[in-house]
C-alpha cells in the first residue's frame, strides 16, 4: 500500500469513529483506575498499576491511529466513482450468478463480510476496475472470474 491518503466508504469511517467512541470509553475506564504516586502498596499493586499504565499506552496508541487514518481518510476525499479503489463500494457479479456489494479496504480490524482488503487476491484483481470489467483471481477453490457491475453505493435494484 502507498503511503497516500486512502478514501474510505461512509460504512468504514462510521465503523472507525464507533471504534474511537468505545476506545475512549475504555480509556476513561481504565484512566479513573490508576493511582496518585504517592499511594503505597505492595509488589502486587505495583504490578496491576503497571498493566493499568500499559494498557493507558495502548488504547492512546490505538486512539491516534485511528484519528490520524480518519484525517487522511478526509484529506483524500470520497471514494471514487469511476475506477475501483481502497475506499470504493462495488457491486461484483461471480462466476455462479451471485452478486454482492463489496467494500474495498486497506485492512480489517475484524471480520466484516462484505470487506474486501486490498492486498486480497480478489482486492488486487479489482484495484483499478470499472463497471463492465471482467476480472479473475486465485481464490482457495482455484481460479476464480467475476465482473464488476457497478461503484459507488448499491442501488435499490441491487443487493
Amino acid at each position: 500500500m502507498t503511503s497516500e491518503p486512502a478514501p474510505i466508504s461512509d460504512a468504514a469511517r462510521h465503523a472507525l469513529e464507533q471504534e474511537i467512541a468505545e476506545l475512549r470509553a475504555e480509556r476513561d475506564t481504565v484512566a479513573a483506575t490508576l493511582r496518585d504516586n504517592d499511594t503505597v502498596g505492595d509488589r502486587a499493586d505495583e504490578a496491576d498499576e503497571l498493566q493499568r499504565a500499559n494498557d493507558l499506552e495502548r488504547l492512546d496508541a490505538r486512539i491516534t491511529a485511528l484519528s490520524t487514518r480518519l484525517r487522511q481518510a478526509a484529506e483524500a476525499g470520497p471514494p471514487s466513482t469511476d475506477v475501483v479503489g481502497v475506499g470504493s463500494t462495488v457491486t461484483v457479479r461471480f462466476a455462479d450468478g451471485t452478486v454482492e456489494t463489496l467494500q474495498i479496504g486497506a485492512g480489517a480490524a475484524e471480520l466484516d463480510q462484505s470487506l474486501v482488503t486490498a492486498d486480497s487476491p480478489l482486492g488486487r484483481a479489482l484495484l483499478g476496475r470499472r463497471a463492465g470489467d471482467p476480472v479473475s483471481y486465485q481464490a482457495p477453490e482455484g481460479r476464480a472470474t467475476a465482473v464488476v457491475v457497478a461503484l459507488g453505493e448499491p442501488s435499490a435494484g441491487q443487493s
